[in-house]
């Protein structure tokens, strides 16, 4: 089974480092929304008001937003769409989101960092996972990729930057897929909702994208949640709520620095650390699991002998330090 973070068979962690959602939500206009959907009816099934909210938030014509169930279920949808016309590779990150490599193999597609021949499809995050970084070099690949070869970048965590600026300019990003899954911004990840940017450029792919979708993909909680989203309060919310992520981001960071962990440099609202050689790894992230603290394992991630962390408030952040005083001590 995919590995992934947040509840597990022990139920919900106390202190739950292990995924990146907003830890200063949920965003009380979205969670209102939510709240108040008609869930007696069905959504719009073209989500025409919905598709126009999202284009105006990010100045784009609607005809390119396509909704998604997820950002999980678009991983799969344009695989299978791409799986239908071309074979090849499909290109990934060295570090990053597992279901890229799983919704390819699923369609007999060859996985690679590096491709010899040109991808049939690639796949790109800024800022990325497991690191929380931009990629080097991602405006030169770009500029490189073929015109005619769908690139995707995965935007999950734009909205949760806390340091620098994103790499890409309108032109570069008018060339690509980007993938938006705004759950994690809003605090709200057990609500399943995401939406992608096609190119500027109208592709036969975008059409078999949207013949491959299910009828009614968002429910109307996502529909919802999408539309606070796309509205003034729930931006200016966020906005707000990157200080103070940032603030307790440095404060977690130099803990973990304090306990001898090797912190590895990150810009958005988790980070990963290096694991002390000295400390069992498995054994200890079981023991702090016993004491409702969770953190995300990166071996899947291909990062073997690493933790991921998000950033959670003081008190969370004291409660691992207590926990991890005793597993040391063992």
């Amino acid at each position: 089974m995919p590995a992934h973070g947040g509840p597990d068979a022990l139920g919900v962690p106390l202190h739950d480092f292990s995924t990146n959602a907003n830890a200063c939500g949920p965003c009380p206009e979205a969670l209102a929304a939510v709240r108040g959907a008609d869930a007696s009816r069905y959504p719009d099934p073209q989500y025409g008001a919905l598709r126009a909210r999202l284009a105006a938030l990010h100045g784009v014509d609607p005809a390119r937003i396509v909704v998604a169930a997820s950002a999980s279920e678009f991983i799969v949808r344009i695989t299978a769409a791409v799986a239908r016309q071309a074979r090849g590779t499909v290109q990934v990150p060295a570090h990053a989101y597992g279901d890229y490599a799983q919704a390819a193999r699923a369609q007999g597609l060859v996985v690679a960092v590096e491709a010899a021949q040109p991808p049939c499809l690639g796949w790109a995050c800024e800022p990325s996972t497991p690191l929380g970084q931009d990629e080097a070099g991602l405006a030169a690949r770009i500029d490189a990729w073929p015109a005619e070869r769908p690139l995707v970048l995965d935007r999950a965590y734009a909205p949760l930057r806390l340091t620098g600026a994103g790499t890409l300019s309108p032109a570069r990003l008018d060339r690509l897929w980007q993938l938006f899954s705004p759950n994690k911004a809003l605090g709200l990840t057990g609500v399943r909702g995401a939406y992608a940017i096609a190119p500027v450029l109208a592709s036969p792919l975008q059409a078999r994208v949207e013949a491959l979708a299910p009828s009614w993909p968002l429910g109307a909680h996502a529909v919802a949640m999408l539309d606070a989203w796309a509205g003034d309060a729930a931006q200016r919310w966020l906005a707000d709520c990157r200080p103070v992520l940032a603030a307790w981001k440095a404060r977690q960071q130099a803990l973990c620095a304090s306990w001898g962990w090797d912190v590895l440099p990150s810009q958005a609202n988790f980070f990963c650390a290096r694991w002390p050689d000295a400390v069992p790894m498995p054994s200890a992230l079981g023991a702090l699991r016993a004491q409702g603290i969770k953190l995300r394992d990166c071996t899947c991630f291909g990062l073997p002998g690493h933790v991921r962390l998000g950033v959670l408030p003081p008190a969370s952040q004291e409660a691992l330090a207590a926990a991890w005083h005793g597993v040391r001590m063992m």
